[in-house]
């Protein structure tokens, strides 16, 4: 079988062999990620960090790669939104699994292990702020793997649909399309350990309108939120609010990778409180998925 050739149009390759948008290049690239949303944040991750190899600032993209206790680890920020998600993990997957050179499909896959570190809204009670919420299912109200071939085969349709009815979406034209994605259970759980929520995650398009915040446009539906809050899978319940972690699990499932999205709740929906001096406690979620990545 004659191998695809991916055109220049569809992986654009810049002069120093770097990729578009990340400007990192394949030999720089480790198979363990963290991923981070601000790029202010990823001088930080990378403090930790015994050696460092490569420094790469593009856009809001920031990319540092070295080695932890032993483990070489490469951390990116992303920036905000799924849209950006979809950027970052194409082009990963690009530089681990295409020959830059003849843009073919290498022979041998690389399978990487993803983790993005992130805040987030609580949703429940039991969510309060400071909790640490590890996405096992990711629903996605941004439509992004409605885009993609075998989105059906990797979503957890079930509970699509029951969302669907909860919500009064069905056959509603104007509201988003979700889907539904589990998370890498072996990932899952070495992340998360006993410390953490498992949770559903709902990651947005938005963070005022989607997310239920209203200031000077009113909601299209003022009760969104409670539907929401009230909706329960087998005794499962939507813990938090984001806004990457159904790019970053659906496009990991249809690439053949391991991810899954660890948050800190700065905000409490239910509650209607925040923490706005998260920054300083950050770290410490930081250090434990170091350790266990």
């Amino acid at each position: 079988m004659k191998k695809k050739r991916f055109a220049e149009s569809e992986l654009i390759i810049n002069a120093d062999g770097s990729v578009f948008h990340l400007h990192v290049k394949p030999e720089n690239l480790a198979d363990k990620i963290i991923l981070v949303g601000d790029p202010g944040r990823v001088a930080l991750v990378a403090s930790h960090f015994d050696t460092k190899e490569c420094d790469v600032e593009s856009r809001e993209f920031h990319t540092i790669t070295g080695t932890y206790k032993g483990k070489r680890i490469t951390v990116v920020s992303t920036g905000i939104g799924c849209d950006n998600v979809d950027i970052v993990m194409n082009e990963l997957d690009a530089l681990a699994n295409i020959d830059f050179t003849t843009r073919e499909e290498k022979p041998t896959l690389r399978q990487l292990e993803l983790v993005r570190i992130g805040t987030c809204g609580g949703l429940q009670e039991y969510t309060p702020t400071g909790t640490y919420i590890c996405s096992e299912t990711s629903i996605g109200f941004d439509g992004l793997l409605n885009f993609y071939q075998g989105r059906n085969a990797v979503c957890d349709l079930q509970l699509e649909c029951a969302l669907l009815n909860h919500l009064g979406w069905s056959g509603n034209m104007c509201a988003p399309a979700p889907y539904v994605i589990n998370a890498d259970k072996e990932l899952v759980e070495r992340i998360s350990k006993d410390d953490m929520v498992h949770g559903i995650t709902v990651a947005c398009g938005g963070f005022f309108g989607p997310q239920g915040r209203q200031l000077r446009i009113p909601l299209a539906d003022p009760h969104q939120n409670e539907k929401i809050e009230s909706f329960d899978y087998n005794g499962r319940k939507i813990t938090n609010f984001e806004m990457e972690s159904s790019a970053l699990a659906g496009l990991a499932r249809l690439l053949g990778h391991k991810a899954t999205t660890v948050c800190m709740v700065i905000a409490n929906r239910v509650a209607q409180n925040a923490n706005t001096g998260y920054k300083n406690q950050i770290d410490d979620l930081i250090k434990i998925v170091l350790d266990r990545i």
